[in-house]
């Protein structure tokens, strides 16, 4: 059969102007559409100058309003950097302006009191005036759907115990400890100097001092600021050995000495990694390193200040050990504990394999929820990396519980505490106290701009620019630093009164309550696996955690066996 041809189609005579019309083609009515604001902008701009000058002077002030777009107008055709201004200028400007609003925009105008993220609008209410001592009581019920997925509650007593009135404290160290310390069961967790300012530094340190807690120095080293108030502190200790350090970075003991034994220094904590960037290290370039920041960490001025991602002082979890019996030793027998956030469950089986066989524990664990705050971490880290608060607490309760260990070590959490009962849930499931953070920076007056890495941030707290921190004035935001701490400890003791309890240390899992569906609910101890004392040891392979368990070397952190299918080939 004969093939059919396709039937050609010839377009009809177009005019020499175009297919749009006899005097302009499309492209240039396309580049007229597009440049129309910036065309009519600049017309009346010199429109005006010209009648300022034959008619009246007032239309010089439009020319004066209109000439700066022209301007702008201007600059979006010639430069060559972003397309649509140079497609659109003018009006393309807007897109820009209406991008570096629109966190606040969607702050403060569209996102309802409990859909922001990382903090939502009532919890930072609620932060706000507890600091500033201002009502913090909630009128006409809850504003929650208390039949919506992960909505919790505690349960409470028919025979409620009296509201304890004194604060609630917690002895930290173990038989190997000297000099125990007494923690509120609130503290201010690890900020370094440098990511705070110094106003933001000694507001908080003072802030402590006056609430009765603790001030965590972060990786940073100890500062001027930190001790200037005379604030309990907890010296934090990272990769770097910031302040204790020799020259080449590795770890000084006689410049540790030197200065955790400070009678201001009430612990020691060895930062293992922290929840919003774990396994990340940092450098602070040699720009950024101040004669003062210099002697503050004990590095080199004029270099680059690396944080590496792992400790150089010890290399299995064995070592570890080690570590913490001579900062023991060299702070004069004060507390000495780790703060992690919880990766590989292998590895926590694998310290708590190291401190039986060792004889050695540190007289506290930190752990610090991927939820956690920093300055600037990269997007897939603080995403996606690093095991949440609730289930990193409850693997290092454990792996203590489970290996009999739990008696001497005791537990902190951290990781977006801001209330009484966000306290409450986390010492259900095992911490003795809590470290917060972001919660004391809103009671500086933080607003949450969200420009923490850039040095801009504009009430003063992270930021070293001398003009934006006199906007934070110590005394007064100390005060509400100490307020904070007293409104949500008082929070704490009222559910814990409510439950028929007299100490939060008394609180166990079944007194929360999670919403797993529309339709059902169960306690905590339903949901997740809690293990009787010995449990590790006795019994393992009666565990959920009998692969990890297993695989767990008290002399490598690598796991001695693979845990899980093996990759195909």
């Amino acid at each position: 059969m004969p093939v059919a041809t396709k039937p050609e189609y010839k377009s009809a005579p177009q005019p020499e102007g175009g297919a749009d019309g006899l005097f302009m083609s499309s492209s240039t009515r396309g580049l007229l559409r597009r440049w129309s604001v910036f065309i009519a902008v600049t017309v009346i701009a010199l429109v005006s100058l010209l009648l300022s000058f034959a008619s009246h002077q007032a239309w010089l002030i439009v020319f004066c309003v209109l000439f700066p777009l022209v301007l702008v107008g201007i600059f979006d055709v010639t430069q060559s950097e972003h397309s649509l201004l140079r497609n659109y200028p003018v009006i393309g400007s807007v897109r820009w302006i209406f991008e570096a609003m629109r966190p606040y925009l969607r702050q403060y105008l569209m996102e309802d009191d409990q859909s922001e993220r990382p903090y939502n609008r009532e919890d930072r209410s609620i932060i706000y005036a507890r600091a500033k001592n201002e009502e913090d009581r909630q009128p006409f019920g809850t504003e929650l759907d208390t039949y919506a997925a992960e909505y919790e509650w505690m349960t409470h007593s028919l025979a409620p115990a009296p509201v304890a009135h004194e604060p609630f404290r917690v002895t930290v160290g173990g038989s190997a400890c000297a000099k125990p310390y007494s923690a509120s069961v609130l503290n201010v967790s690890a900020m370094s100097f440098g990511s705070l300012g110094r106003n933001a530094i000694e507001a908080l340190n003072l802030g402590a001092k006056t609430a009765g807690c603790y001030h965590d120095t972060g990786e940073g080293g100890l500062s001027p600021y930190h001790r200037m108030h005379g604030g309990d502190i907890v010296w934090e200790l990272g990769s770097g050995y910031f302040g204790a350090r020799n020259r080449d970075g590795t770890f000084s003991p006689e410049r540790f000495a030197e200065r955790a034994t400070d009678p201001q220094v009430k612990m020691v904590e060895i930062k293992l990694s922290q929840g919003a960037k774990p396994g990340h290290g940092g450098v602070l370039p040699a720009a950024k390193v101040t004669p003062e920041i210099a002697e503050i960490r004990g590095i080199p001025l004029g270099e680059d200040c690396i944080s590496p991602s792992r400790h150089s002082a010890f290399s299995t979890p064995a070592q570890m050990m080690e570590f913490v019996a001579q900062l023991r030793d060299l702070s004069g027998g004060k507390p000495v504990g780790i703060k992690l956030c919880v990766g590989h469950p292998s590895e926590v089986f694998a310290l708590a394999k190291a401190m039986v066989k060792t004889g050695i524990q540190p007289d506290f664990v930190v752990v610090d929820g991927a939820e956690g705050g920093t300055g600037a971490a990269p997007h897939e880290l603080a995403d996606h990396l690093g095991m949440p608060l609730r289930e990193g607490l409850i693997l290092m309760r454990n792996a203590l519980v489970g290996t009999g260990l739990r008696h001497e070590v005791r537990l902190a959490a951290s990781g977006k505490v801001t209330s009484g009962f966000s306290m409450a849930a986390n010492m259900a499931i095992g911490a003795d106290w809590c470290n917060a953070a972001r919660a004391f920076m809103f009671s500086l007056g933080c607003v949450m701009s969200m420009r923490c890495h850039t040095g801009t941030c504009p009430t003063g707290v992270t930021t070293d620019d001398p003009h934006l921190q006199r906007g934070l004035v110590v005394d007064e935001k100390a005060e509400r630093v100490a307020n904070f701490h007293r409104h949500s400890v008082h929070a704490l003791a009222e559910l814990v009164a409510a439950a028929g309890l007299e100490h939060p240390g008394d609180l166990l899992p079944h007194h929360v309550w999670h919403r797993v569906s529309p339709i059902e609910v169960k306690a905590l101890d339903r949901i997740y696996t809690f293990l009787p004392a010995g449990a590790l040891l006795d019994a393992p392979d009666e565990t959920p955690y009998a692969a990890e368990w297993h695989a767990a070397d008290a002399d490598s952190f690598a796991p001695r066996q693979a845990v899980g299918p093996r990759r195909a080939a």
